[in-house]
């Protein structure tokens, strides 16, 4: 395979942060992993925000300051402004403008001045794709085509995800984060196939993009039900890497996962696109070889329990039936329901009102946008058709 080496293979850099220091070391952490080796200057350069929740929940979405970071390195550095845009995706229960506002993301754009590009927009053209390389399951959850966003051909893409559990995933990061960007409105089809389909994706970028790179934040951690029902832990660390299954592992491995037992990251190193071994990955900068979070990663809310019964469980024969038929939307509506007006309210507030008297809630708050308590959340699906 073409993409088996590639500039930044097997290298993940690691810097310890605080409040007062992160957007210089967010350049550090860039700069330590090689990332203007990897980001070509001609190419327009996307950065593929994460919002995981429409509501502000620490580390559950890309932080302030880590799009702010990103953007100021590369301006430092002397990328063109005009070439750098940010590619926001909504999902069946998260919409992306409330997200903007509520995680204070949009307003850092706006200071920049740099492109905001909403992918489901009208006018966003999407093209049928043709993989050069065999895949493992998108073909056949899309026998009709797999369809991408056209721009997206040709531009460098830098991933801004968390430190974070999933649900489904164990742990979700920079190959996730492109889930949201690479697939249409049914990307819902591929959940009980969610590894492999990580996988395809990234086989898919390294054909499109000349430049893959990923800086994660972990400030904040969270661990449990994630993405969004998580329980945050202040951990301050920052990480990059143009190798997206190495940066993933690592971060793995840190909240205390074998990456090799997780199958996203197997099979991606499997399929040479990159290494999920800890021990054949150079970490640069700050020494984590035993650090170890104890992280739990096989909590479920009431929601994903559902949830896991159809993709995985007793109710599997009747997946087309419950997530392909008209009143899928009603199963967006009762998830939102419940993360939205009974968890947040009843357990998740508390921790945020918490977490907002530390130095990085400060922080978070130093950025405008709207109080916590005038946060808009809707409780409608998205408009995303089932």
């Amino acid at each position: 395979m073409a993409y088996k080496d590639f500039s930044g293979r097997g290298k993940v850099a690691v810097v310890k942060t605080s409040p007062a220091t992160v957007l210089e070391d967010v350049g550090k952490v860039m700069r330590l992993a090689g990332y203007q080796d990897v980001i070509e200057p001609s190419a327009n350069i996307s950065l593929k925000i994460n919002i995981s929740w429409q509501v502000f929940y620490p580390a559950c979405s890309t932080a302030p300051w880590q799009l702010d970071g990103v953007i100021r390195t590369l301006l430092d550095d002397g990328y063109d402004r005009e070439k750098i845009h940010a590619s926001q995706n909504r999902t069946v229960v998260v919409s992306a403008y409330e997200g903007e506002v509520n995680n204070r993301l949009k307003p850092v754009l706006e200071q920049h001045n740099i492109g905001n590009i909403h992918i489901y927009e009208p006018g966003i053209e999407w093209m049928r794709y043709e993989p050069k390389e065999p895949l493992l399951v998108l073909d056949q959850v899309y026998p009709d085509g797999i369809y991408i966003p056209k721009y997206f051909v040709g531009e460098n893409v830098i991933h801004l995800p968390t430190f974070k559990t999933h649900v489904f995933t164990t742990t979700t990061g920079a190959m996730k984060n492109a889930f949201g960007g690479l697939l249409n409105e049914k990307r819902h089809w591929t959940h009980s196939v969610i590894h492999e389909t990580l996988v395809d994706l990234l086989t898919i970028q390294r054909e499109i993009h000349p430049g893959i790179f990923a800086v994660m934040d972990g400030s904040v951690a969270g661990d449990g039900p994630g993405p969004r029902a998580m329980r945050p832990h202040i951990k301050e660390y920052l990480m990059a890497s143009a190798d997206q299954v190495a940066i993933d592992s690592i971060a793995q491995k840190m909240m205390g996962f074998d990456p090799m037992q997780t199958k996203y990251t197997r099979l991606a190193h499997e399929k040479g696109l990159g290494v999920a071994n800890p021990r054949d990955i150079e970490v640069i900068g700050e020494d984590v070889e035993k650090v170890n979070w104890h992280f739990q990663g096989k909590e479920d809310t009431f929601a994903s329990r559902g949830q896991k019964l159809i993709y995985w469980g007793p109710l599997k024969p009747l997946e087309k039936a419950l997530l392909r038929s008209p009143i899928v939307p009603w199963s967006f509506l009762a998830s939102n329901l419940y993360h939205n007006t009974y968890w947040y309210n009843r357990i998740g507030r508390k921790r945020v009102d918490e977490f907002l008297e530390t130095d990085w809630g400060k922080l978070f708050l130093s950025y405008p946008g709207p109080a916590i308590s005038e946060q808009h959340v809707s409780n409608m699906p998205t408009g995303e058709k089932a």
